[in-house]
């Protein structure tokens, strides 16, 4: 396998070529990017920002849009079939008691679903009867329906490694003798509070999770919400409004295009992670102001992730603040996936980066993931909490975090801080980058295209077509491991995928199990394309040369 190039930019772009349309450039029929180090003047980046965005062989494309039409065309031929009493499967057909009705979902959104998406379905939604720790054990499930329906054996199967739960640290976990406080808090607050904060539902245990978090982050002050998606979608409409822009980048997570969208604000999207396209939407954005009217904006909100889960890429995080310096924005920062993940500490891209706290106007972040528990957080200015303490409507009409919730969160966080006395939790960090960068590395070697950062725990491993998809998942659980695959229209129709969370619970026997049933499905299913070339989103042609006194 060769290593991944590093070019350092000097600040002269000569000879630049065409980029095509997701930015990278074609030479000698490979489409490459220069990984850099930086921005031109190389004061932004500490290390080298390495991410690889290989492009799969044409062939592969061509093959894999053949597939889907041909799923397709059989589809109609399927649905054809059902209106003649031809089909033997009758469960896609329309209820006699629902005949007449105004349809209910979209006709094409049906129609994939009664015929490509039931082909696959039973890669899905598979019950879990454990804790879903590095490994799990599964409810056994037949279908005699075609997908339909399921029924269920009785058997278990057991010891399945997981490889898809975000369980970073691997804090999702029953050992008694860690969840001794929690045990505490359900014995003397029970498991509920029915009530919001803003009533009878403002515990002091949320005070203390609250104090913890912003000393975690060196921030002034943060507050917890009992929902991580709610957390974006109820927030950001409480901090930018009709009159206001959003910047947002292509691959942010649906919760964020929500709240943008409850906001009323205007919306426009910038290209993931390229720099030189979210300036020109920025200049724009100061230069033309409102449409019609040109009024300048009330104000500019960039909203990006610190990982993006299905791309396993990290933001360009020195860049964009950089740039919402100079054109006097708001950065709003979803540390979802990266909080607890990256970072020498755990502290998340901004530690990565080795950046200030303060240069990040809303820190936001969720608990379901590093922490193995549920919720979200927003921290900052003290300013910034106490205005969304009174206006943001998860705040002020959700019901409060359950109090074991609450104490689970604080006995990782004292954990990863070192507040326990112990290093346990900043040994589980190591551990995760150490298995991260194993994992990347040994499949590289085998010749599969990976996408994302070479410190994501989030691994996207490419499988573009539709029959290798289930295929590839029904074949992994046959030998105990649990993957999660993704195909369209969550992703694009030519890049399908399976996408492996790397977890700090993982032991190198887990991982070399699972990289040796891959190495063998990989073969099994020709599934390596990888012409041994590193490619990378951000080129230098997209770099900007920014003016950092400006």
């Amino acid at each position: 396998m060769a290593e991944a190039r590093i070019s350092h930019c000097n600040g002269t772009h000569s000879g630049h070529r065409e980029p095509l349309k997701n930015g990278l450039h074609k030479k000698n029929g490979l489409c490459k990017a220069a990984q850099h180090n930086g921005t031109p003047n190389g004061t932004l980046y500490k290390r080298p920002f390495l991410e690889s965005f290989e492009e799969a062989p044409m062939y592969v494309a061509v093959f894999t849009y053949l597939g889907f039409g041909f799923v397709t065309l059989f589809g109609y031929l399927r649905d054809f079939m059902r209106a003649w009493g031809l089909e033997k499967c009758h469960m896609a057909e329309e209820r006699e008691e629902q005949k007449g009705f105004v349809p209910l979902y979209q006709d094409f959104e049906n129609f994939y679903t009664r015929n490509l998406y039931m082909r696959v379905r039973d890669n899905w939604n598979r019950p879990i009867c454990s804790v879903p720790g590095p490994q799990f054990d599964l409810m056994e499930r037949l279908t005699d329906d075609y997908n339909w329906t399921y029924r269920y054996t009785g058997k278990v199967i057991k010891d399945v490694v997981n490889m898809g739960s975000y369980n970073y640290l691997g804090f999702a976990e029953n050992a008694p003798e860690s969840l001794v406080t929690v045990k505490d808090v359900v014995q003397n607050y029970g498991v509920g509070v029915c009530s919001t904060r803003q009533e009878m539902g403002h515990l002091d245990n949320h005070k203390e999770l609250e104090d913890l978090v912003a000393e975690f982050l060196g921030v002034e002050e943060a507050m917890v919400f009992s929902m991580g998606f709610a957390t974006n979608s109820m927030n950001i409409p409480a901090l930018v409004g009709k009159g206001c822009l959003i910047l947002s980048d292509e691959l942010n997570h649906t919760s964020l295009i929500l709240g943008a969208r409850l906001s009323g604000a205007t919306i426009r999207i910038f290209k993931h992670n390229n720099m030189h396209n979210l300036e020109k939407v920025l200049r724009d954005a100061v230069v033309n102001g409102q449409p019609r009217t040109h009024r300048a904006w009330k104000k500019i909100l960039i909203l990006v992730e610190g990982i993006y889960s299905m791309e396993g890429s990290i933001v360009r995080l020195p860049e964009i603040v950089a740039l919402k310096k100079k054109y006097k924005a708001y950065l709003y920062l979803d540390e979802a996936h990266s909080i607890g993940a990256v970072g020498a500490t755990g502290r998340g891209v901004v530690e990565y980066f080795s950046m200030d706290p303060t240069d990040v106007d809303v820190l936001m972040g969720t608990f379901t993931k590093s922490f193995g528990a549920a919720g979200g957080y927003i921290a900052g200015s003290k300013s910034l909490v106490d205005y969304l303490r009174t206006h943001s409507h998860s705040a002020v009409y959700a019901a409060a975090m359950p109090p074991p919730i609450t104490e689970q969160i604080i006995r990782v966080l004292k954990c990863i801080m070192g507040l326990d006395g112990s290093l346990i939790g900043l040994k589980r960090v190591q551990q995760l980058g150490a298995n991260t960068r194993y994992f990347r590395q040994r499949l590289r070697d085998m010749g599969f295209i990976t996408y994302g950062n070479e410190d994501s725990p989030v691994i996207p491993v490419l499988l573009y077509m539709p029959a290798k998809v289930g295929a590839f998942a029904r074949h992994m659980l046959e030998k105990k491991i649990g993957v999660v695959v993704v195909g369209f229209p969550a992703t694009p129709i030519t890049e399908a995928r399976a996408r492996f969370c790397i977890s700090a619970a993982h032991t190198k026997e887990m991982l070399d199990k699972v990289l040796d049933a891959l190495d063998e499905m990989g073969d099994f299913l020709q599934l390596k394309y990888s012409r041994h070339s590193q490619s990378v989103r951000s080129s230098a042609d997209e770099e900007t040369n920014l003016d950092l006194d400006a």
